[in-house]
């Protein structure tokens, strides 16, 4: 199949090898996931089948990227929700909350470097980084409000005691991340 106008197409094959069609070239997970952090678009297909098999080669993307760090993006308490909803009559309505969150998570990121960037310019850095790091936390907290309210709406009858569970869980994450941002302060206080 021809590469299509502005998007890419990688061919896996039975053997696991995956070939670009842009290119023509065998590329790797590794080579994969850097496309996606250049922004390029492209579809996994099967060689042989003709399928899209592009949200199963990206889910492995993830798979082997949690596997190579210590510092993993998606946390436990986080995977054991998500997991929770399959099958749920939420899992219809998952897909389309995470997309937004993650897209205004990027844009408040985009706000957050913009922020930082002006700062380093303006003041000594010991003071740079609390206004961002309170713009992050800010956007967690609503965006889990936001989460928790979807989920009520659909199932008024959750027990309220998994939601202090996850409040919890979510305050720890949050001082783990400010603990994170204090040592990233201290290390570049010392440069």
């Amino acid at each position: 199949m021809a590469k299509a106008e502005g998007e890419i197409i990688i061919k896996k094959y039975a053997n696991r090898r995956l070939y670009n069609t842009g290119t023509s070239t065998y590329v790797t997970l590794d080579d994969l996931a850097k496309m996606v952090k250049k922004g390029e678009d492209f579809t996994v297909q099967d060689a042989k089948s003709g399928d899209d098999i592009t949200h199963s080669v990206l889910t492995q993307i993830i798979f082997e990227q949690e596997g190579k760090t210590n510092n993993t993006l998606l946390p436990i308490s986080f995977l054991r929700q998500l997991i929770g909803y399959y099958g749920d009559q939420m899992q219809m309505v998952v897909p389309s909350f995470l997309e937004h969150s993650m897209k205004a998570f990027t844009e408040q990121q985009v706000q957050m470097r913009e922020q930082v960037t002006r700062a380093f310019g303006e003041t000594p850095l010991t003071k740079n980084l609390q206004a961002p790091m309170q713009l992050m936390e800010e956007q967690v907290k609503r965006n889990t409000e936001m989460f928790h309210q979807a989920m009520q709406m659909f199932s008024p009858f959750m027990a309220p005691k998994p939601m202090q569970d996850e409040k919890r869980t979510e305050a720890k994450d949050i001082d783990e991340l400010k603990e994170q941002l204090r040592n990233l302060q201290n290390k570049l206080d010392k440069l």
